[in-house]
């Protein structure tokens, strides 16, 4: 079935595919994030927004519910620099910190109550990279923003990676192998120019940091790729995604993280998204979702109770494991019971930082 052009991108027709929404044309692409939005959110610049998260009896951000999202950065995680650093923001419920209780308990502690660090993936540092192109990539004037001038981009990038995260290099055998990922990842931006004509788009905003707080005291926090907005005012959410479509199965439960991220806009400025869009570079296709304040109301109910779950947990000092074909992903099976290995003591300044989610 053929696709449609919205705002610069050829739309791969699904069963989300919903009409053009009202601004966002090729003529009109997004101007500016509306005042109110823009008081309530800050941008962070060179982050890469949570990847592939779901919540209630969802599977992962991918094709099949056997692996996990392969691009999946966790920016709430603990970096080296954070870990040592006394003061601490206030903790809140992320996408991705979602999708890991849901998984596993014990995996929810680990990263957001330990906060142990883990060892960097190629698929997770391959996102990190994409992603890091196509945001500077609109640092250029518009009639710059070819496919030679993303692939300049590139090596300077892996350059800021490396420096940032030098260990990312153990991740190869040698040059031959890192040759190859980082020819996956040119791969990935020559794609992005086969849906995509940024030369047509103006995003409002890039990698940004949104957080807000729900009526029930807890925190929500999420990183956007990009939000484009109409003069109209009508605002499109938009997240890239270096992996494979999800099967038509598991369309609904790759959009939890879309529906996350509309939650927090319409919290924030009292207007719904018009439209959410997954960009899937892994084989070209675009899922989109046109969301209803409906919905966004189940969600925060659903995050409610999540965050019950949560914090019993933690006030109890029970964070149980639980298996699944997704432990052959996981970075702490030596710590992990059903894996022969000893659970640590709990610390309980990470259990009182965690209860910092909901004020008072």
């Amino acid at each position: 079935m053929p696709g449609v052009n919205v705002a610069g991108m050829t739309q791969t027709t699904t069963q989300h595919q919903a009409a053009p929404v009202p601004g966002l044309t090729d003529r009109d692409a997004g101007t500016t994030l509306e005042p109110a939005l823009r008081e309530a959110t800050a941008v962070v610049p060179d982050r890469v927004s949570p990847a592939g998260a779901v919540l209630p009896g969802a599977s992962p951000d991918v094709l099949t519910p056997d692996a996990p999202s392969p691009d999946a950065p966790t920016p709430d995680a603990a970096t080296p620099e954070e870990a040592a650093t006394p003061a601490r923001r206030r903790a809140a419920i992320s996408p991705s910190r979602a999708k890991d209780f849901r998984q596993c308990p014990l995996l929810f502690r680990y990263r957001a109550v330990d906060r142990l660090p883990e060892p960097p993936s190629q698929a997770a540092v391959k996102g990190s990279l994409v992603h890091a192109v196509l945001e500077h990539l609109f640092d250029l004037p518009a009639a710059g923003r070819t496919e030679q001038a993303a692939q300049e981009l590139l090596d300077p990038q892996w350059q800021e990676l490396q420096a940032s995260r030098p260990d990312v290099l153990g991740m190869f055998a040698g040059p031959e192998d890192l040759g190859a990922w980082l020819a996956e990842a040119r791969s990935l931006l020559t794609q992005y120019f086969r849906m995509e004509n940024p030369t047509r788009l103006e995003p409002a905003e890039r990698e940004m940091l949104v957080e807000t707080e729900l009526a029930s005291g807890i925190l929500l926090r999420g990183y956007v790729d990009r939000v484009d907005v109409a003069p109209n005012g009508m605002v499109r959410v938009v997240d890239y995604k270096t992996g494979r479509s999800p099967n038509p199965r598991f369309q609904d439960e790759a959009l939890f993280q879309m529906r996350f991220y509309a939650l927090m806009l319409w919290k924030l400025h009292g207007r719904v998204p018009a439209r959410l869009q997954l960009v899937y570079l892994g084989d070209g296709r675009t899922l989109t979702h046109d969301p209803v304040e409906e919905e966004l109301v189940a969600l925060e109910r659903d995050l409610e109770g999540l965050w019950e779950s949560i914090a019993g947990a933690a006030r109890a000092r029970d964070f149980t494991y639980r298996t699944s074909k997704l432990c052959s992903w996981c970075s702490f099976q030596s710590l992990c019971p059903a894996f022969g290995g000893e659970v640590p003591p709990l610390p309980p300044e990470g259990v009182e930082h965690l209860l910092t989610v909901q004020g008072a």
